[in-house]
């Protein structure tokens, strides 16, 4: 069986990973992929959204499943042009991928379907938006509707920084067609965590709970980022929070989308705030998160093939199987990342890593150059390690990330340590 992943980040190198591991997968394939893939498969350069391009790409290669990674070809059709044409593929469709294209859509949504989410108005006018803020005063959210690749949501902390966010998202356009409308909504405090599952749009199974780390720096400081860091199983979503968020989040939407005639398949994401109100709705993903993906592939016991047919096909299982132990993913990021850095910084040590038990290394943002391996992105690398419990799984991570090296490599000392404080409490 031949498999294509579309991405190029380290989620699709976890992908490619667990996929490689099927005894039906004969070949695996990524457009664009990365060098990491390259090492699992073969790699071909059209560009993600060029739909038309991968479908014809898919039919002549006879490709069994494609499988997608990011949420643009999502958002832009790749799954109806895909089943149009009889290929089999995981993933929603594009109106359903309007969950996570559109903050509008998906607020309304919620709403709709009585899904606990912060209160919220939608504008598309700068004024009005900045005449509601003054109103209700910070710290407020501002969100661009549409897709601004992780960047498009200001936290506020003042009303000032709240009105330059309409200005740079409304005014300014620094996301293009994306900021034509915005959302403002109150500012939820508390613990934020995701929580995943897999829906053949009438039923689903949740994944792994796992917990991300936005924030750039140690201690959450700094701005937000796409992610430095998770790990798997989350202390924060008990057993109490996992049902309540299925009764109230998962289930509402998947019942609220197929009884519109949208039915979602595939991995739905929704972003959860535990507040001292009790649980809220930050947002939904409409594919697995990224680097929790890399977490929750690592655990996961069962064959990744059969559970995209079994989505496609409307077959799922009752349940999953699951490592015990803890996974834990540290992001090696360049220096400035989120803001501005240089790329083609030689790496090494990625196999000195690797020697160590357990240790699987994801490629997100490298390239080879003149023969070497060097840095291409924000987020460098993605060192997952396992442990049979959080200190061990910390422990083993960091004594891989002591391994490898590249000029500027920056990343987070403090992933998993809520765990363990929860842990410890």
């Amino acid at each position: 069986m031949k498999v294509l992943i579309i991405g190029s980040g380290g989620r699709e190198h976890a992908l490619a990973w667990k996929v490689s591991k099927s005894p039906k997968v004969s070949k695996v394939l990524a457009i664009p992929g990365n060098p990491g893939i390259g090492r699992l498969g073969e790699c071909i350069n059209i560009p993600i959204t060029d739909i038309k391009k991968i479908a014809d790409f898919a039919e002549s290669e006879n490709i069994d499943l494609t499988i997608v990674g990011p949420e643009a070809p999502l958002v832009a059709g790749i799954v109806d042009e895909f089943e149009k044409r009889g290929l089999k593929i995981f993933g929603p469709s594009k109106e359903a991928a309007r969950l996570e294209g559109s903050k509008v859509f998906s607020k309304e949504m919620m709403k709709e379907f009585g899904v606990p989410t912060a209160d919220f108005k939608v504008f598309d006018n700068p004024d009005e938006a900045k005449e509601y803020i003054k109103e209700k005063g910070a710290p407020i959210v501002v969100k661009a509707d549409g897709l601004a690749a992780g960047k498009g949501v200001t936290v506020a902390q003042t009303v000032e920084e709240a009105i330059e966010a309409i200005d740079r998202i409304m005014v300014n356009k620094i996301f293009g067609e994306a900021g034509n409308r915005v959302v403002v909504e109150e500012c939820l405090k508390g613990e934020e965590a995701s929580y995943l599952v897999i829906s053949d749009g009438e039923r689903y199974i949740p994944l792994a709970p796992a917990q991300d780390h936005k924030a750039v720096f140690d201690k959450d400081k700094g701005p937000n980022t796409g992610g430095m860091g998770a790990y798997s199983p989350a202390p924060v979503l008990s057993p109490e929070i996992e049902k309540e968020v299925q009764k109230k989040v998962i289930e509402p939407m998947i019942k609220g989308m197929k009884e519109r005639g949208t039915p979602f398949k595939g991995i739905l994401y929704a972003g959860i705030m535990i507040t001292d109100d009790g649980i809220k709705t930050l947002e939904f993903n409409v594919r697995f998160g990224d680097p929790e993906a890399q977490v929750i592939l690592r655990r996961l016991k069962n064959d990744f093939v059969d559970i995209c047919f079994d989505t496609i096909n409307g077959t799922l299982p009752e349940n999953l199987n699951w490592d015990e132990r803890t996974a834990i993913c540290v992001v090696l990021a360049s220096k400035g990342y989120p803001g501005k850095y240089e790329k083609g910084k030689e790496i090494t040590g990625i196999d000195e890593a690797e020697k160590i038990d357990d240790v699987v290394v994801f490629h997100a943002g490298t390239a080879i150059k003149d023969g070497k391996l060097v840095t291409n992105g924000g987020r460098v690398l993605n060192v997952t390690a396992m442990g049979k419990d959080v200190k061990e799984a910390i422990k083993n991570v960091y004594n891989a990330v002591d391994k490898i090296h590249f000029d500027g490599m920056h990343f987070r000392k403090d992933i998993g340590a809520k765990a363990l404080k929860r842990i410890k409490e």
